[in-house]
């Protein structure tokens, strides 16, 4: 008994290749999740300022755009096969790569990173909370917001904001730790609420003056100058702008395909990133086209097109308006939130300590360091520039990503023994040198050098949105160089 316990304590229940009934998310939950991954302010606000701000042909914007996509499908379709197949998530799959225990601490990067920026995420998500809680006291009584008890502030909050963010981060810890059935529906529900709240947005802006606005957003269309060779280089800066934005989800994409049914169901549902870019980037710039128009026409002094959501509903100056917007922006931010940095946290803090954690126990550690460096974040770490302490944390995820292919794909011939994959014992498959595989870490620290000095060398910063592929390029290719002598 005690040597079947050490033989499998890294195992957990949801780290196990996934109940074969289980298995049945469809191309249509891989279009809700590419969803979620791009309804956000952040992709909202990039995607405006791309299309309307930059002086760039539209259509070298279009096509840089999908070129950038083009390579996220390519890549995800890599990271996701294995996890699909077997059922088991990215921390799992990382073992047959670094070993059982060099994937524990690697696969932590990806917990820390998504714990940071859930925090982060979370904070903004309670300002959000608090707009509305504002809106609803203002609209009962607007002299009430004037009292000295909204005047007093803690680490940068009223007693407002700490009711938002104690709001934001419990919801938040209770619907995400029920299980993944929940989360699919989550996932599903925040995106076609957000894509019908852009719909609604985009007949209202439409119908206050159609000639007009269709008028401003068919002129930002032009074939002019397409194939201008000075396109080039700003086609490659929106493709890598593209890529650069997805990219923290590649590397653990597994957490994700696990549930698909099927390799046809999971190629399908990656091309629906395309479709999802198509409509979001529409509504986007014609929302912006449109508040633009709306704004100039009853406000003065505009001087600058607005692109950020808040912004624009802050300047309509509409309560109704803006307490419904920021509602759609409350859904999106969670579901972003869950995707890109909840569930990629849960499932590396399980591989890390798989005998004492769980999916409760898992969140409320989550939960109080997301706590923690949300509240922490306006006062003090948003001020020594944490985010590029968490950036070069992320440098590592392209270079785990390139080691993981080419030890799947070429290395282990796309074969993994499930059994092996949570055994210590010496004499498995994934042990390695006491647990470590030292080429692929030494191939993965050497992609990592690449990578992060992009962050770091000023000279190297222009590389930056390319680090990614940098860092999984040297990394995959020192990999198979150390692997086939």
């Amino acid at each position: 008994m005690n040597h079947s316990k050490t033989k499998y304590n890294s195992s957990n229940l949801e780290l196990v290749s996934v109940n074969p009934n289980d298995k049945n998310w469809d191309w249509k939950d891989l279009f809700y999740f590419w969803g979620s991954n791009i309804q956000s302010v952040i992709a909202f606000s990039l995607i405006g300022s791309l299309y309307l701000i930059y002086e760039l042909n539209v259509f070298v914007i279009l096509f840089g755009s999908l070129i950038g996509s083009l390579f996220v499908y390519l890549f995800a379709n890599l990271i996701g096969k294995p996890s699909q197949k077997y059922g088991l998530p990215f921390s799992v799959i990382l073992r047959s790569s670094l070993g059982v225990k060099g994937a524990k601490y690697f696969g932590l990067i990806r917990g820390l990173v998504g714990l940071f920026m859930f925090g982060i995420q979370t904070y903004f998500l309670s300002k959000l909370f608090s707009y509305i809680i504002r809106i609803i006291i203002f609209s009962y009584d607007n002299t009430v917001l004037d009292q000295d008890i909204f005047l007093v502030f803690l680490l940068g909050l009223n007693i407002i904001d700490w009711i938002a963010f104690i709001f934001a981060i419990s919801l938040q810890f209770f619907l995400f730790s029920i299980g993944h059935h929940f989360n699919r529906s989550i996932i599903k529900f925040s995106t076609m609420i957000v894509y019908s709240g852009m719909l609604l947005f985009f007949l209202v802006l439409l119908l206050y003056d159609v000639k007009t606005v269709s008028a401003a957003f068919a002129d930002i269309f032009s074939l002019s100058n397409v194939f201008d060779k000075k396109n080039i280089a700003p086609l490659i800066t929106v493709a890598g702008t593209i890529f650069a934005y997805f990219s923290v989800t590649i590397v653990n994409y597994g957490d994700f395909s696990r549930y698909v049914k099927s390799e046809s169901e999971l190629k399908k549902g990656n091309l629906s990133l395309f479709l999802n870019l198509i409509i979001f980037s529409f509504f986007a710039v014609f929302i912006v086209i449109g508040s633009d128009i709306f704004l100039n026409k009853n406000l003065e002094n505009m001087e600058r097109i607005l692109t950020n959501p808040t912004d624009i509903i802050g300047k309509i100056g509409s309560i109704q308006i803006t307490l419904i917007v920021l509602i759609f922006i409350v859904f999106a931010s969670a579901s972003t939130n869950l995707v890109a940095n909840y569930i990629p946290t849960q499932n590396s803090l399980l591989n890390f300590l798989p005998t004492k954690l769980n999916l409760k126990s898992a969140a409320i550690v989550i939960s109080i360091f997301g706590f923690i460096i949300g509240i922490f974040w306006l006062p003090l770490l948003s001020q020594i520039g944490i985010l590029a302490f968490v950036d070069t944390f992320g440098s590592f995820f392209g270079p785990l990503f390139g080691v993981m292919v080419i030890d799947y794909y070429i290395v282990k011939e796309s074969t993994l023994e499930n059994n092996d994959i949570f055994s210590l014992e010496k004499n498995s498959l994934y042990f390695y040198s006491n647990g470590w595989h030292v080429r692929a870490i030494y191939s993965l620290f050497l992609g990592f050098i690449f990578s992060a000095s992009t962050i770091w060398n000023e000279s190297l910063m222009n590389f930056q949105a390319y680090s990614w592929i940098i860092g999984a390029s040297i990394s995959s290719l020192t990999y198979y160089l150390l692997t086939n002598k």
